[in-house]
């Protein structure tokens, strides 16, 4: 089968040609219909962040496809799934037995597995998956955009609703309109909550009211973001800030613009600390908190919310390359040009 393999950190996918994989016993081999390019393919390849298993390893994590071969052990009907099945992959696979999952915290996996990181992903023509681990995608869903559900949409509703625990009337504030803050915006205004999004870009900015947001604000032209959100929020700030970018200066300020008992959550990924004022935490009954992925019990209820045609999907696909077009697609994603891109085999 053709793939685009990862080799070094610097370097562009090659595409190539590799041996189709087989599914073992309890595994699906699924024909990729698309999967979406995202930023942290590019953590691997622009900055030097080391991947589980090492290279060469085919990435991508965000899968949808139909089922081509079942393994040993599923047929007749034992788990429900037969060939020609249109699926959802999640983008990491959990064990289901370790203390984090039994406690319901399945995203936190001790012994988790991602595609196109412990195991080979996406960018190719076919990958086995745990049938297990396999969800089905609705008819009302288109097959290739609904590839981006798998981490783009997954991941902000971990955030907005397990996380942020976001409710109707919440003030949220969200900094970083990229595919990620984006989905954070049209979840939490789906909700209920009067959203306020923060981004340079005029157009993510523009994107943000589509789907959503009540205030827009262009942190280029606003020299205290505090006080502009304290404005539009009657004086007391955010319920919750959500910072999707990863850098510890916006971190920090969005902390700033909280009210007194809200709640700060960190979605970006940042190496660097931020500085944290931890009497105002004190004092203030202020929570900080991560939010890493998303709940496999949890993608039932956002493929329903998408079939529902409650939160967009296809509309977030800008871009789609082919995949001896992959590089390019990587180079959109650097420019900062599509919402949500997605690669299909061909």
């Amino acid at each position: 089968m053709k793939a685009a393999v990862f080799h070094a950190a610097h370097r562009p996918l090659e595409l190539t040609e590799i041996p189709t994989p087989e599914p073992g016993p309890g595994q699906v081999l699924v024909k990729v219909a698309a999967c979406g390019l995202c930023h942290t393919d590019l953590h691997f390849i622009d900055h030097d962040t080391p991947t589980f298993k090492t290279p060469p390893l085919v990435l991508g994590h965000e899968i949808s496809g139909t089922i081509a071969e079942l393994g040993a052990g599923l047929g007749s009907g034992n788990t429900g799934w037969k060939e020609g099945d249109t699926v959802l992959l999640p983008a990491v696979l959990t064990c289901g037995a370790c203390a984090a999952c039994r406690e319901g915290r399945e995203n936190i996996c001790d012994h988790n597995q991602m595609f196109g990181n412990h195991v080979d992903g996406g960018f190719a023509e076919f990958v086995v998956a745990p049938a297990k681990d396999v969800f089905s995608l609705p008819p009302e869903i288109p097959l290739e955009a609904g590839s981006i559900i798998a981490d783009a949409i997954t991941t902000p509703f971990h955030a907005v609703v397990r996380r942020g625990k976001v409710v109707p009337g919440d003030w949220v504030l969200v900094l970083g309109c990229g595919g990620v803050g984006l989905n954070v915006v049209q979840l939490a205004a789906a909700i209920g909550a009067r959203v306020i999004a923060v981004d340079t870009a005029a157009d993510k900015l523009g994107w943000a009211g589509r789907l959503g947001a009540e205030v827009v604000i262009d942190a280029a032209k606003c020299e205290r973001l505090d006080k502009e959100v304290r404005k539009h929020t009657g004086g007391g700030g955010a319920d919750v800030a959500f910072e999707a970018i990863g850098n510890p200066k916006t971190q920090e300020q969005a902390f700033n613009c909280l009210k007194t008992g809200g709640r700060l959550v960190l979605v970006g990924y940042s190496p660097h600390p931020m500085s944290l004022n931890s009497g105002r935490v004190m004092f203030r009954e202020i929570e900080v908190t991560g939010s890493l992925g998303c709940r496999p019990v949890d993608y039932p209820r956002v493929i329903e919310l998408a079939r529902q045609g409650k939160i967009k999907v296809a509309e977030l696909v800008t871009h789609r390359f082919t995949l001896d077009r992959v590089n390019d697609g990587l180079d959109a994603l650097r420019a900062g040009l599509p919402v949500r891109a997605i690669v299909v085999p061909g």
